[in-house]
């Protein structure tokens, strides 16, 4: 492949906001570049969305469930974002989903979409695809990806940087134009060589960060790349402190942390003690087992901690029949099974784990960030949709609808050829002589995720947090230096992505001396 690409749309992200665009954008007849650090362009957060999509309830409106949005949100949900997923949801899955990828969601009996409810939900409003709902959609978006001849896929590229005139060109005085972007350095991890894509406009879709905690739902490349890029090209981040931690991930000796879905608890099942005792409705009467996530997160934490306990437990057997939790959580039970855990006759170990970021890289209604040409959707954005703690099931309708609405506003702004001259964009020059030693890059990954879980974590102090600033900064002096000395490789700029971002959440969590939603601070 030639060392320099050029695209009408390049899209760093393969998951359901990135995949969404680029296929709407290829429909229009654009062309379009895809760019995943994973093998697989199914890799992805995605791909592991064991919950749902909001659809629509029996008797729902759009105000009731901005209404429900809005609560979880903690009330700092921004009302234009919240109008729109309201509004728009229910349309871009019936076009998206349903008529166009032919998503094979459930149904009742009769035919009909079978409807499910979740914690923080008024009413069932949820589709499923049983238990692995993400996995069904992604494959359905990813397949249609392949087969578009519009949509060029780079599979095993990692992104290492934004090209933005005002850092990167040749000529100086681009300074003191506004802040743009015009591609991205990509890191072909098969050659170890970095290309240059120019690009008429960008899309970051880039997903979340939580590997930069110990424990996280999130799959290994949710190290925060786009938030980092987005850091040093210059865009403004807003938010970062709400990173809301999912309150059920599995919890066993050498088992990752993965997700046991809210739709365990929204078909009854309870959070208990090893005699079996439930405990939430000490914390949320009204909602108990179904309270908004950060509520739940935080309970089982007081739990753990005024007991002495490593974990609690989801208690499926007393309260779902066999034959339910066989035909709604066959994937959950075969990842049980793995560990000597049957969820139909076991209490299930849980622990809660870093799950999602509901702030990240501003984006306005279309999905346009502070930097021309630059755009954001997804887990990676923030249009203030989340507030401060997100509503179950409302990630992948957003990927949905703020990957179409990016979409509609490029084709309605594409200028008819580069704006930028790509002979003032300089190949990658690697000045790292050295292949990086893994054992340090492992080292210093690990050191980040202990300082983010210890003191920028479920619960957060100043004393804490100024710990966490003071480890996180010299931490990354030390990686930055090693970085510039050493030859690229994917974990190398993973590592420099995850501590930039590390210190982006752990910024804000210590200007917010409020408690609110997912960040909770004594």
């Amino acid at each position: 492949m030639p060392e320099f690409l050029e695209t009408e749309v390049l899209i760093l992200g393969s998951g359901i906001a990135g995949a969404t665009a680029a296929l709407e954008l290829a429909d229009r007849g654009m062309h379009v570049v895809v760019v995943t650090s994973a093998t697989d362009p199914q890799e992805s957060n995605t791909f592991y969305a064991q919950g749902g999509i909001i659809y629509r309830g029996v008797d729902d409106a759009p105000a009731m469930l901005a209404e429900d949005i809005t609560r979880a949100g903690g009330g700092h949900c921004n009302p234009i974002a919240v109008d729109i997923l309201a509004q728009e949801g229910p349309e871009r899955v019936d076009e998206i989903l349903l008529k166009r990828a032919k998503v094979d969601f459930n149904r009742t009996e009769d035919g009909e979409l079978s409807l499910a409810r979740e914690g923080g939900h008024s009413m069932p409003r949820i589709l499923h695809v049983a238990d692995y709902t993400g996995k069904a959609i992604e494959v359905a978006l990813v397949n249609a990806v392949h087969a578009h001849p519009n949509i060029t896929l780079l599979a095993g590229y990692t992104a290492v940087d934004l090209l933005t005139p005002a850092h990167h060109a040749l000529d100086r005085h681009v300074v003191y134009a506004p802040l743009s972007c015009v591609g991205a350095y990509l890191f072909e991890q098969a050659t170890g060589e970095v290309k240059r894509c120019m690009a008429r406009k960008t899309i970051l879709a880039t997903g979340g960060l939580g590997q930069v905690f110990l424990r996280t739902s999130n799959p290994p490349g949710a190290r925060g790349d786009g938030f980092a890029m987005a850091s040093y090209a210059g865009a403004r981040l807003i938010n970062m402190e709400f990173v809301q931690f999912h309150p059920t991930t599995f919890h066993h000796d050498g088992a990752p942390n993965f997700l046991i879905s809210e739709a365990v608890r929204g078909a009854g099942a309870r959070l208990v003690l090893a005699n079996g005792e439930p405990f939430m409705q000490h914390y949320a009467p009204e909602w108990r087992d179904l309270a908004p996530r950060d509520v739940v997160a935080r309970s089982i934490h007081r739990e753990m901690l005024s007991r002495g306990l490593t974990h609690v437990y989801l208690d499926l057997r007393s309260y779902i029949s066999q034959e339910e939790i066989l035909n709604h959580f066959p994937t959950i039970r075969e990842k049980c099974l793995e560990y000597g855990v049957d969820i139909t006759t076991d209490l299930v170990p849980v622990v809660p784990a870093a799950h999602y970021t509901c702030g990240g890289v501003w984006a306005d209604e279309w999905g346009r960030t502070t930097l021309e040409d630059l755009y954001a959707i997804g887990e990676v954005a923030c249009t203030g949709l989340h507030g401060a703690n997100r509503l179950a099931s409302t990630s992948l309708l957003e990927g949905l609808v703020w990957g179409h609405r990016a979409a509609v506003d490029i084709e309605r702004s594409l200028p008819a050829r580069l704006q930028f001259d790509p002979e003032q964009i300089p190949p990658w020059q690697d000045a790292g002589l050295e292949t990086p030693d893994p054992a340090l890059i492992q080292q210093d990954m690990s050191a980040i995720k202990q300082i983010m879980w210890n003191y920028v974590g479920l619960v957060r102090t100043a004393n804490r947090l100024n710990r966490a600033l003071s480890e996180l900064r010299h931490l990354e002096t030390e990686i930055l230096r090693f970085y510039r000395g050493s030859r690229l490789t994917d974990e190398l700029i993973g590592l420099r992505h995850a501590i930039r971002s590390a210190i982006l959440v752990a910024e804000a969590a210590w200007e917010n001396k409020r408690s609110m939603g997912a960040h909770y601070r004594e």
